[in-house]
């Protein structure tokens, strides 16, 4: 019997990468789900994620669609497509993100260009290991509007006047407050998905 053993998270830093180099990556990489690369003005992080945290943001993603089903509100789940903005050399792939507010802008797009289209309302990052690189301020910068970050414990942040401030509650999904979703993450595991479904559905409809 062959036992599989899924490595930790991994993450590399190197410095000095022009944009070319960057968009080079990206390319050799196309459509792969890892590694994911962060790239901030000629610093490029490497990440290539574990179970664990595959697992978590699989979660978050059910949490956030079943919240807003229940809630009829519409989203558009991005995942980690990569958004970049060649002019301020930046770039990033969440591990997960969402239009929300803003999906009418996004409606019948193939592909998102910073430049012109809006970024995603929500980015979520899971952060098994701490990364080298201040993606808040990468995310303020490109005008996020909302930021979730797990790092064993779930904080919800909001952009205003360029800055994230702390909050106890989602502004994209009324109700929705980061104790309750670091909850939903406390009780997360294999064969809990049901469950975890039933029980987030039930939370939401008390807010109809």
């Amino acid at each position: 019997m062959t036992t599989v053993i899924s490595p930790p998270e991994q993450r590399v830093l190197l410095r000095d990468i022009n944009w070319e180099m960057y968009e080079e990556l990206l390319t050799a990489n196309l459509d792969n789900s890892a590694p994911r690369f962060t790239y901030d003005r000629g610093l490029l992080e490497i990440m290539s994620p574990s179970f664990e945290h595959e697992g978590i943001t699989r979660l978050v993603s059910l949490i956030v669609g079943a919240w807003a089903e229940e809630l009829q509100i519409e989203i558009f789940d991005a995942g980690s497509t990569t958004f970049r903005r060649q002019d301020m050399e930046i770039g990033f792939e969440p591990d997960v993100s969402f239009y929300i507010a803003s999906i009418a802008s996004v409606v019948g797009k193939t592909d998102i260009d910073l430049s012109k289209d809006p970024p995603p309302d929500l980015v979520v990052e899971i952060d098994i290991t701490n990364s080298s690189i201040n993606k808040l301020n990468l995310f303020a910068q490109i005008g996020v509007p909302e930021v979730w970050r797990y790092n064993k414990e779930l904080i919800i942040y909001r952009l205003e006047s360029g800055i994230y401030i702390e909050v106890d509650e989602s502004p994209s999904l009324p109700g929705l407050s980061a104790v309750s979703i670091l909850d939903f993450i406390k009780q997360w595991g294999p064969g809990k998905r049901l469950e975890l479904l039933r029980k987030i559905r039930k939370q939401a409809r008390t807010l109809r």
